[in-house]
């Protein structure tokens, strides 16, 4: 997976939106303006890449026992994100964008009903 392909995917989900309110290099994905995906591109032009996603906690827990690839995020919460990188070649793209998909419902899942509503 290339950062062009991470961008695509998210781009192409209900009211997501990009950002970077941190600096120029930490590219955000947000839902009706609740992150669910972020990403260095500093890292992911040196080879590094990996990208932080919300995450069911116990789902966290069973992915970091299954792949060296998926640890605790970071620089966020350690129980409710995982960064999975990318540079291992051991995480599987479809996997990858089951792992979006997950955080992206996981947020959508947490907004008020009406906001809701307008993602169906």
């Amino acid at each position: 997976m290339n950062i062009e392909d991470y961008r695509n995917y998210c781009m192409s989900k209900k009211e997501v939106t990009e950002h970077f309110p941190f600096d120029d290099d930490v590219l955000v994905f947000k839902v009706c303006n609740k992150m669910f995906a972020l990403a260095s591109l500093s890292n992911w032009e040196n080879g590094e890449g990996f990208i932080n996603l919300k995450c069911d906690p116990e789902y966290a827990q069973e992915l970091r026992a299954e792949y060296e690839s998926i640890k605790p995020a970071y620089h966020m919460h350690k129980q409710q994100w995982n960064s999975a990188y990318f540079h291992t070649g051991e995480l599987p793209v479809k996997l990858i964008f089951e792992l979006i998909d997950h955080s992206y419902n996981m947020i959508v899942h947490k907004l008020p009903k009406k906001l809701r509503e307008t993602l169906k």
